[in-house]
């Protein structure tokens, strides 16, 4: 039996079967609140001839969840909140990245009780002349601290450099100067990087009190304004029995080592404390330096 010609009927839901992906499922419901971005709903098809029942009725499937967003019937759909763009993949390295600018700010007012500098992230520039101790003091005291603590030399950086490299015993030049800013600068952002992961540092350099510029200065810019500087002065005479038993490019002749420690006597007026460890040992050349720290949290030097 046919009915009358016209547009044909839509084929009837399969039980278990949902929507198309990609269409709403509000497209195959009619009436008014029909999503407006599906466009018109078809057309009904024309009245069948008398007599006739139509296809066996169905019962309507269940709607099935479309996967990935897709519009909200109701009369505004244009208005439907979009959804959250998902959360960052976490770090998982350990690493934490530096923050902006210094990482080391200097207090802004002394605290009320000076804090045990074994249990105080700190960073520490230890200064001294060829044979004061310098290396031997930071890496003991690096040891022997109950947080980490990561010890920095300013000369392992600068001997990374192997052709090319400038010997400080072939005289200071500017090809010297241009590899001791390099190592600065990589000394600098290497204690920065230790500090934003909760580890301290101490560097070491022999850093000259008449030029505070390229000195201290560059050091308060690469690594912050709360940089504690410390300077290690024994005797002259305990500097050059100390440099008779260095080698390689570490042992300087002795009117080198006797003029660099007359320029390091100008520390002595500037407001930085001095240790002198002429009859200390390594120990307790770290005993002193602890307690040298904790006058300088409690009341940071000038410089």
């Amino acid at each position: 039996m046919q009915h009358a010609v016209g547009s044909p009927l839509p084929p009837p839901h399969q039980p278990g079967h949902g929507p198309a992906v990609g269409r709403s499922p509000a497209a195959h419901q009619p009436g008014p609140r029909a999503d407006a971005s599906q466009g018109p709903a078809p057309a009904p098809p024309p009245h069948p001839s008398p007599g006739y029942q139509g296809p066996p009725p169905h019962p309507a499937p269940a709607p099935q969840p479309v996967p990935g967003p897709h519009p909200v019937p109701g009369p505004h759909p244009a208005t439907a909140p979009q959804p959250a763009p998902a959360p960052p993949v976490p770090d998982t390295t350990g690493h934490v990245p530096l923050p902006p600018g210094a990482p080391v700010a200097a207090p802004s007012a002394p605290p009320a009780a000076a804090p045990d500098p074994a249990d105080t992230t700190l960073a520490v520039l230890l200064i001294g002349p060829a044979g004061a101790g310098k290396t031997s003091v930071a890496k003991y005291w690096a040891d022997h601290r109950r947080v980490p603590t990561a010890h920095i030399s300013l000369d392992d950086v600068r001997e990374w450099v192997r052709s090319g490299f400038a010997d400080p015993r072939s005289g200071w030049n500017d090809h010297s100067e241009a590899q001791y800013r390099l190592a600065r600068r990589t000394c600098g952002f290497a204690a920065r990087n230790f500090l934003a992961n909760g580890i301290s540092c101490i560097l070491d350099d022999a850093v000259f009190p008449d030029r505070p510029v390229v000195g201290l200065g560059g050091w308060k810019r690469h690594v912050g304004p709360g940089l504690l500087p410390v300077v290690l002065l024994p005797g002259l005479d305990i500097v050059l029995e100390r440099n008779a038993e260095r080698s390689g490019n570490r042992r300087l002749g002795d009117e080198e080592v006797a003029r660099i420690h007359g320029r390091m006597a100008g520390w002595y007026g500037s407001g930085l404390p001095i240790i002198d460890n002429s009859q200390l040992d390594v120990p307790e050349t770290a005993r002193v330096l602890d307690e040298v720290l904790a006058r300088s949290i409690a009341s940071p030097p000038n410089w």
